[in-house]
């Protein structure tokens, strides 16, 4: 070795070790299930706004005919749990149906109750965040589907008719009676004239219609036997109350708004009020709770001692209200004419009527 030289190392012997490899774990296939929506649909005139809970999706179709069609087909797409919608006056009544012949069960809700909801979660909102808004009331509150009715469908739109054939008809009495130039009144007393006989066109409609389901008959004819309930205050409650007969007192009389809610607080007694229910119906009973206080034996007793006992008039009046509505509601339930010789203090009895 030389000088200075590093030794030299040793030689180094390798072997490979041959070792068994784990063998890799069987893939397991996934299954994943799309979760259930809600569906929202806020309404206009040119729109139709729609938003999903939970999933927050939105998307805009035209309000027409062919816009519904996209709207059932984009619903198809999806795993629907329920579609609802406020009540808009009647424009949303062309897409009601049509989801509702496709199989979607839609709810109509109460808009102020969908307002005060969205408030609860924040004050931001436009269309689309009122569609979700919407879904998300939906999807939390229980809410009875629209069963359609092709009858009452009918006889609500001429029902709607006859109501604004009506309220021309009191314009024009109420602006004859201001006119003093001859020629103006006799114009007007011609529309008078012209109003009246289209009420009797429509009135002869209704009775045809009624007349072709044997059932609405039936019920018509029962309602009437309470006194002071005419043909067109039966085929209404028949047509827009279709849970009549079906719910309890206290429900229907809240559905029609008629019943009183408290508000109370702490050691605050308020003074109890009614609020919202379906306000054409609610008219028509007033008119004739008020031809009950003098034809209705047993509305009038009721009503006078209720003035007895201090109340309103106002008061009292709804109350005779309360108790007509109660009273048609086991008379349609029983399936048992009026008879004012069977009461009750609350509720409803074997025959049906009410004290």
């Amino acid at each position: 070795m030389r000088r200075g030289a590093w030794p030299r190392s040793p030689p180094v012997t390798t072997r490979t070790v041959a070792r068994g490899r784990n063998p890799a774990p069987a893939r397991q296939r996934v299954t994943v299930t799309a979760q259930p929506i809600w569906v929202g649909i806020d309404i206009s005139g040119k729109w139709l706004d729609v938003g999903s809970y939970p999933q927050r999706e939105t998307i805009r179709f035209p309000h027409t005919d062919a816009g519904i069609a996209d709207l059932l087909a984009w619903l198809a797409a999806r795993p629907v749990s329920g579609v609802a919608m406020e009540a808009a006056g009647g424009i949303e009544r062309t897409l009601a149906y049509a989801l509702a012949d496709a199989g979607h069960q839609p709810r109509l809700v109460n808009p102020k109750r969908v307002r005060d909801f969205a408030k609860a979660i924040s004050p931001a909102r436009n269309d689309r965040i009122d569609a979700g808004r919407i879904a998300h009331f939906a999807a939390t509150v229980a809410l009875a589907p629209i069963e359609r009715d092709l009858v009452r469908e009918r006889l609500d739109k001429m029902l709607t008719t006859r109501q604004f054939l009506m309220a021309q008809l009191i314009a024009a009495r109420n602006q004859a009676r201001l006119l003093r130039v001859p020629a103006m009144r006799t114009q007007m007393a011609s529309h008078i004239k012209l109003l009246r006989t289209r009420m009797a066109a429509v009135d002869h409609a209704i009775a045809a219609v009624v007349a072709t389901d044997q059932a609405i008959a039936q019920d018509r004819a029962r309602l009437c036997t309470m006194p002071s309930i005419g043909a067109v205050t039966a085929t209404a409650l028949l047509a827009w109350l279709p849970e009549l007969g079906r719910l309890s007192a206290g429900k229907i009389a809240a559905l029609v708004g008629v019943a009183p809610f408290d508000d109370d607080s702490g050691a605050r007694n308020g003074q109890r009020h009614i609020s919202g229910g379906r306000v054409g119906l609610r008219n028509l009973l007033y008119m004739a709770a008020l031809s009950a206080i003098q034809h209705n034996a047993v509305m009038k007793a009721f009503h006078e001692r209720l003035l007895a006992a201090g109340k309103l008039k106002k008061v009292a009046l709804v109350a005779v209200m309360h108790k007509m509505l109660t009273g048609l509601n086991a008379m349609q339930r029983t399936g048992q004419a009026w008879n004012a010789g069977h009461v009750c203090v609350r509720g409803v009895t074997t025959a049906g009527a009410v004290e």
